[in-house]
């Protein structure tokens, strides 16, 4: 894969999660057994219940992963982008695709057939250990996921939803932290199994107190302890508090 290689040095791959303490041979190996997959904006790389063949490791752009809820609403899991693997599923037999993995950007992503990811596993086992801990991470994120749908307001879980975007795809700018990435409304509702309506409710409501700035696509959080104070359904006035920890 030698377009890659020459794009995306050792160095680079070594600070991939999914490629963590492998050595420089041994990465150069892993990535000569991968083969390259582009997306343009708007395409797809897989759908939900098709056969997990492969595993992905994201370099460029990004990507949204997508489930049908059993209403048939659309709910957005996760965003994930470089640096990220997609598609750990693909270490087991026979297992399918739990999501649709659809690109938000043109992207471009080191793609590993399950047969070849046996053979380099069995040679690198940091590279197994490395897929079964982002496995049993995301599980985890489901699971939590999961949790907020049935157990918290729906102000906390669109909250719990921003702040995750923060930690992910934060940029500081003047007045906040935006998150940089194209998210409409409709996103924000389906990463949080609410409506439209309910989301532009909210976020109106926090515009008007300052914890945030939303335009077209765009959201600046001005105020990211006041989503804390709000995703922990702490009690008013305690946002200071929040802050004195952080």
């Amino acid at each position: 894969m030698k377009s890659l290689e020459k794009a995306q040095p050792v160095r680079t791959l070594a600070k991939a999660p999914l490629l963590r303490g492998l050595s420089a041979e041994a990465l150069e190996e892993v990535a000569a057994k991968a083969t390259e997959k582009k997306v343009r904006a708007g395409g797809t790389l897989f759908r939900e219940g098709e056969p997990a063949s492969a595993l992905y490791l994201m370099l460029e752009g990004r990507v949204k992963l997508t489930q049908v809820a059993a209403d048939g609403h659309e709910v957005i899991l996760r965003f994930v982008g470089p640096g990220d693997a997609v598609a750990a599923l693909a270490l087991f037999g026979d297992a399918a695709y739990p999501v649709t993995a659809g690109a938000v950007s043109d992207s471009v992503l080191m793609a590993w057939h399950r047969d070849v990811l046996q053979e380099l596993f069995q040679h690198h086992p940091p590279l197994a250990v490395n897929a079964m801990r982002l496995l049993s991470e995301r599980l985890r994120e489901v699971q939590e996921r999961f949790r907020e749908l049935a157990t918290e307001r729906v102000a906390q879980r669109i909250a719990r939803a921003l702040l995750r975007l923060v930690r992910q795809v934060g940029r500081r700018v003047e007045g906040g932290v935006l998150i940089d990435l194209t998210l409409s409304r409709q996103d924000l509702a389906e990463l949080t199994g609410t409506t439209l309506y309910t989301v532009s409710r909210v976020l109106s409501e926090w515009e008007g107190q300052g914890i945030l700035e939303s335009g077209r696509a765009k959201v600046v959080v001005k105020r990211p302890h006041a989503l804390v104070a709000i995703a922990e359904d702490l009690a008013p006035g305690t946002e200071g508090r929040v802050e004195g920890r952080g």
